[in-house]
């Protein structure tokens, strides 16, 4: 089985993975363009010191991953880290060991150090967006309900809008990358 190291270095750039999305790419670079990393010189210095690496696991189908990447990238670019990803369908040895719940959810993100070691994971969503999320799930119908998929496209439909223009959400997603990697490489000094 390979390392978390061995799929970071057969792994394509973040950026490489951007151009190259079909669903979400103009929803994707849309948040790209119009997300700034918050005043963080704290976060960033510890990103720039360490100097780790992030393998994500994405798929560009997904909402989340559509929200969370170019944030993720805009967090690397400020501290000169690389990111690179590697779809999910194609890695599911990777993927098996970081499921959510049971399930392949994504995207997930791994803070890996220069000797390899996973030192954190984050994903698929920031905490506030997962109950808000969550809670508008309640009013969709049963899953064998007849009206169930008209519904779910509405929700989906709903809830990417809602990501592409609310910079809010945006913040939470920052936010929560920044507190889990900030612990993590605190833990590693």
């Amino acid at each position: 089985m390979k390392t978390e190291q061995q799929y970071f270095d057969e792994a394509i750039s973040i950026q490489q993975y951007m151009e190259k999305m079909d669903a979400h790419k103009d929803n994707s670079f849309s948040i790209y363009e119009h997300f700034q990393v918050p005043q963080d010189d704290e976060f960033i210095a510890l990103l720039k010191e360490k100097s780790p690496r992030i393998l994500g696991i994405t798929e560009d189908w997904c909402g989340d991953a559509m929200l969370n990447n170019p944030i993720l990238r805009r967090i690397a670019e400020a501290a000169e880290i690389d990111v690179k990803v590697v779809y999910r369908d194609q890695n599911l040895e990777l993927m098996d060991q970081y499921l959510i719940n049971g399930g392949r959810s994504i995207p997930i993100y791994l803070l890996i150090n220069e000797d390899g070691k996973v030192l954190s994971k984050w994903g698929p969503r920031a905490p506030k967006l997962q109950e808000y999320v969550m809670g508008l799930r309640e009013n969709l119908p049963a899953a064998d309900d007849s009206n169930y998929n008209d519904e779910k496209k509405v929700f989906i439909e709903k809830i990417t809008a809602e990501y592409i223009a609310t910079p809010e959400y945006w913040l939470w997603v920052y936010e929560d990358i920044r507190k889990e990697f900030y612990a993590a490489l605190q833990k590693q000094s």
